[in-house]
C-alpha cells in the first residue's frame, strides 16, 4: 500500500473507531476492509489459523474471524511447513469455555513471542452471570470497564452447594483452553476482589475462586487503576507524570502480589507501589510482563482486568509495539502498519468503547501511545542491552503524520527501537475521535518537542499514601490495614504528587545513536 493509501486506511480505521463500538453482528463494507487489513499484516510474518466467531456467535465484541498464531513465516517459506494445530479442537474448547469469563471474554491469544501465546480476556464470569447474564448486564450497565460485568455474587454455604457443579464444569473449560495454549502466567489487573453494588458482594477473578481450581497456575495480582481514573488524566491536561491513584478507596482492596522469585532481578521495591505515580506504575508493571515471557520456560501468559477492554488492550499493546521495536514480533511491518495493526486488532476490534470513553474524559487509549516516550531505555528491551547496536543514522527530531507512513523497514533499522524517532499525528479531523475539542491526536510521538491538541482543564487536590513493608514470604504482597476512604467519586480516584517536570506533549531529547537489536538464540 503506498503512503496516501496508508494514510486514508489509518483514517478510515480511526473514524470508523470513533462511530460506535465494534459488534461482530453488525458488520459493514469498512469493517470488512479493517479486519482483512489486519490479516493481511498478520500474513506478512506468520502462519495463522482462524477461529471462525460469526456473527459474534462466541463473542459479539471479539473479531469475527480470530487470529491463532502458529509460528513466524515470511511469504517465501510459508508452504515449507505444515500446520500442528488441531483447529476444529480448537474451536471446541474456545465454544466450551466461553460462558467461563465475564460477557463471555474467552482466553484468546493475540502474541507469538519465541513460541509462547501471550493471551488476553475478561476476569471469570460467576453464577449470577450464567444463570442470568442478560438481567446483570441491564443492572450493571454503563459501560465502565469496572462495572460488575462478571457479578459473581459472594459464594455462601447454599450457593456454593447448588452452583459448584457448574463452576466446575465451565471452569474446568477455561482451565482446558489456558492448558491447550501452555499459558502458565496469569497476570489480574483488577483493584478489587469484592464488589459492592446494590447492596449486593460480588466478587471475581481467579485469585479469589475458592475451590482453588487454578491452584496449579501461577497467579499475579498487580491492581492498575481501571478507566475512570484516565479522567483525572485527561483533566490535568494528559500530564501522567505526579498522578497517583488514591489506593484509599473503599472498593479497593486486592493488593500486589507477586511470586518474589519473579522479582528479583528487577531491581524494583514492589513495597513502594502504591505511592507511583502512573507513569512509574505503567513502566513497571510493563517491566514485569517482559520479565514474564522471557523466562526460560515454554509458558504463555494471560493478562486480563474486567470486561477485558480497556486495562486489558493497553497492556496488550505496548507490549505488542515493545517486541516489535526489538525487531521480535512483526518483524516486515513497517511503523505505520504496526500501528494500524494495533490500533485495529488490539483496540477496535476487541471491543474498547471508544465513543463511550471519549465522551466521560476516560482517555486510555489516547495515553497508550502518549505513554510511548517512557519506554525508550533498554530496561524496557526483550533483547538485552548487548545486543544493541548503532543506527546507521540518526533522524530527524520532528517526523509527520507523512514521514512516518513513509518509513522502511531498513529505515527504522532492522529490527528498530522505540527510541527510534518517529511520530503519529492525524491531522484536520477532530470527528475522527468523536470529539469537537479534539484539534489533532498525537498517537505517537518522539519528537524533541510536540503540540498540547486536545482541551486542558484543571486537577484534584493532592493527598498522600504510605505504606508498611512487605512481609517476606513467597509471595511479595504489601501488608498493613489501610484507612477506606468513604466516597468513590471521581475526585478520590487520584493522589496528585505536584512535582516540577515536563508535560506529558513535551517530550525531551533522546539520544539518537543507540538502538535495540535482536539476539541470536535457537
Amino acid at each position: 500500500m503506498d503512503e496516501p493509501g496508508r494514510v486514508s486506511a489509518l483514517g478510515e480505521l480511526l473514524e470508523e473507531f470513533s462511530r460506535a463500538q465494534f459488534r461482530a453482528k453488525d458488520v459493514g463494507a469498512k469493517v470488512e476492509r479493517i479486519e482483512q487489513r489486519c490479516l493481511e499484516l498478520f500474513g506478512r510474518d506468520y502462519c495463522y489459523s482462524i477461529i471462525q466467531n460469526p456473527n459474534g456467535e462466541l463473542c459479539s465484541h471479539y473479531p469475527r474471524q480470530i487470529v491463532f498464531l502458529e509460528y513466524e513465516s515470511t511469504e517465501d517459506d510459508k508452504h515449507m511447513f505444515e500446520s500442528t494445530v488441531h483447529v476444529s479442537k480448537l474451536q471446541d474448547l474456545v465454544h466450551r469455555s466461553k460462558m467461563a469469563r465475564c460477557r463471555g471474554r474467552f482466553v484468546c491469544p493475540v502474541i507469538l513471542y519465541k513460541g509462547k501465546h501471550i493471551c488476553r480476556s475478561a476476569t471469570l464470569a460467576g453464577w449470577g452471570e450464567l444463570y442470568g447474564r442478560t438481567g446483570y448486564n441491564y443492572i450493571f450497565s454503563g459501560g465502565a470497564d469496572d462495572a460488575v460485568a462478571d457479578t459473581e455474587v459472594a459464594e455462601d454455604d447454599s450457593v456454593a452447594r447448588n452452583g459448584d457443579s457448574q463452576f466446575d464444569k465451565v471452569r474446568g473449560h477455561d482451565i482446558k483452553l489456558l492448558r491447550y495454549l501452555s499459558v502458565r502466567y496469569i497476570c489480574d489487573l483488577m483493584v478489587e476482589n469484592k464488589k459492592v453494588k446494590f447492596g449486593l458482594n460480588v466478587t471475581s477473578s481467579e485469585k479469589v475462586d475458592k475451590a482453588q481450581r487454578y491452584a496449579d497456575f501461577t497467579l499475579l495480582s498487580i491492581p492498575y487503576p481501571g478507566c475512570e481514573f484516565f479522567k483525572d488524566y485527561k483533566d490535568r491536561a494528559y500530564a501522567a507524570e505526579g498522578l497517583v491513584f488514591n489506593w484509599k478507596q473503599d472498593y479497593v482492596d486486592a493488593p500486589l502480589s507477586i511470586p518474589v522469585s519473579m522479582t528479583r532481578h528487577l531491581n524494583i521495591d514492589w513495597r513502594e507501589y502504591q505511592s507511583w505515580d502512573l507513569v512509574k506504575q505503567t513502566q513497571n508493571y510493563l517491566r514485569l510482563l517482559i520479565h514474564i515471557i522471557n523466562g526460560d520456560d515454554n509458558s504463555g501468559l494471560l493478562v486480563h482486568c474486567i470486561s477485558g477492554w480497556d486495562r486489558t488492550p493497553l497492556f496488550i499493546s505496548l507490549l505488542r509495539l515493545s517486541l516489535w521495536a526489538d525487531g521480535m514480533v512483526h518483524n516486515t511491518l513497517d511503523p505505520a502498519e504496526i500501528l494500524y495493526l494495533t490500533v485495529a486488532y488490539d483496540w477496535y476490534l476487541f471491543g474498547h468503547m471508544l465513543v463511550d470513553r471519549l465522551s466521560k474524559g476516560e482517555e486510555i487509549f489516547f495515553f497508550c501511545f502518549n505513554f510511548l516516550k517512557h519506554i525508550t531505555s533498554d530496561e524496557f528491551s526483550s533483547s538485552g542491552r548487548k545486543a544493541r547496536r548503532k543506527s546507521s543514522q540518526p533522524r530527524d527530531p520532528g517526523l509527520t503524520l507523512e514521514d512516518f507512513c513513509g518509513l522502511k523497514p531498513r529505515d527504522r533499522g532492522s529490527p528498530t527501537s522505540l527510541s527510534s524517532d518517529f511520530s503519529v499525528i492525524t491531522e484536520d479531523s477532530p470527528s475522527a475521535f468523536g470529539n469537537t475539542h479534539c484539534d489533532g491526536v498525537d498517537l505517537i510521538n518522539f519528537g524533541a518537542q510536540s503540540h498540547a491538541v486536545w482541551k486542558k482543564t484543571h486537577t484534584p487536590s493532592p493527598q498522600m499514601a504510605v505504606w508498611n513493608r512487605a512481609s517476606e514470604d513467597h509471595l511479595l504482597q504489601p501488608s498493613g490495614s489501610e484507612a477506606r476512604s468513604s466516597s468513590s467519586s471521581s475526585s478520590n480516584h487520584s493522589d496528585v504528587f505536584l512535582r516540577p517536570g515536563s508535560s506529558p506533549l513535551e517530550v525531551p531529547q533522546r539520544r539518537w545513536d543507540t538502538w535495540r537489536g535482536v539476539p541470536t538464540y535457537v
